[in-house]
């Protein structure tokens, strides 16, 4: 008998395929997630079951799912929407994609520093309310790449993987991450910082820590204070590593002069919120990792992920071990 399991989101091809070659797969159609109670109902007595950001994956899901739960397979690098603690206490194995959107997300922090830098989305709303009536020497000044300053907060993968491309735009790099030693900032050809000059000295910060404790509302109002007033922050990490409230006042009384952000708080973010209203923004709904080929890889990492925990073997990406069959 092959293992139950739910999926929550129709994954791409052929991912999908191999998943119900070696499973009975329960999917989940529509475009939108399943509400937390639907997640219940239809992940009680599986195996297993391959889950997205949006889901809530807490204890009292684990305990519903019931003792035949062995795996929670994430679609995604981040997964601060598990509790894995809870996993673990109960022996459930917890996977995650590393690594496979490391340059679909770098790409994209770089073209929301280049959008905001040149005002592109500002732009195009000054040709669609007709307002292009001539060229003019004033109109739309950005900000110059060349010779400014990007800091880096969150020197992993994808911070690397952004260093590596605004060296090319002849931009000095300053890093900060607790664990950056001096020769490895050497090595990437970036200086190490503390946040806080970091802060202070940078034209440009994009952010790429993972969303926890400690990294909950890094940056907030005391620290986009420390930013120059032109200066454009870039989340491709997490909304909560940002104080939204805080950011929206700064950008509106030009404690910084703007933003680029893939993600926010909440997700999606309302039609009427303010942030949206704000010329000086650029946002974009959570597509980091929204390139076909990263995504039909991210899908396979989780399928492989989800096979081998509903068979008894070990995670290829684990983040929580769980139990072993002999």
């Amino acid at each position: 008998m092959k293992p139950n399991i739910f999926v929550t989101r129709h994954i791409p091809e052929p991912a999908l395929t191999k998943a119900q070659a070696a499973c009975d797969v329960d999917l989940w159609e529509a475009e939108t997630p399943p509400s937390y109670e639907a997640l219940l109902e239809r992940s009680r007595g599986k195996d297993g079951v391959l889950t997205m950001l949006t889901d809530r994956i807490d204890a009292a899901f684990m305990d519903a799912a019931g003792s035949s739960l062995k795996v929670i397979s994430q679609m995604a690098v981040g997964y601060d929407n598990i509790d894995t603690a809870a996993a673990a206490e109960r022996g459930i194995a917890v996977g995650n994609t590393p690594g496979v959107l490391t340059d679909a997300t770098a790409d994209l922090a770089f073209a929301l520093l280049l959008a905001a830098a040149r005002r592109i989305v500002e732009g195009a709303r000054y040709i669609e309310n007709g307002d292009w009536q001539t060229w003019h020497p004033t109109v739309l000044l950005g900000r110059d790449l060349a010779g400014a300053t990007l800091g880096i907060v969150g020197f992993g993968r994808i911070g690397s993987a952004v260093a590596r491309r605004a060296l090319g735009f002849n931009l000095r790099i300053l890093a900060y991450s607790p664990s950056l030693t001096e020769e490895a900032a050497r090595a990437a050809n970036v200086e190490r910082a503390d946040l806080d000059t970091l802060l202070r000295q940078s034209d440009f910060v994009s952010l790429h820590t993972p969303l926890n404790n400690q990294t909950r509302h890094l940056i907030n109002r005391d620290r986009l204070a420390l930013m120059k007033p032109t200066a454009i922050l870039v989340n491709t990490a997490r909304g909560g590593v940002v104080d939204q409230d805080t950011l929206y006042e700064a950008l509106v009384n030009g404690v910084i002069g703007g933003a680029g952000l893939d993600v926010t708080t909440p997700e999606p973010l309302p039609a009427d919120h303010p942030l949206l209203k704000l010329l000086n923004v650029t946002i974009v709904p959570h597509v980091g990792s929204a390139t076909i080929g990263t995504r039909g890889r991210m899908a396979e990492m989780a399928v492989d992920n989800l096979i081998a925990g509903v068979t008894g073997k070990p995670l290829p990406n684990a983040v929580v071990a769980g139990r072993r069959e002999a």
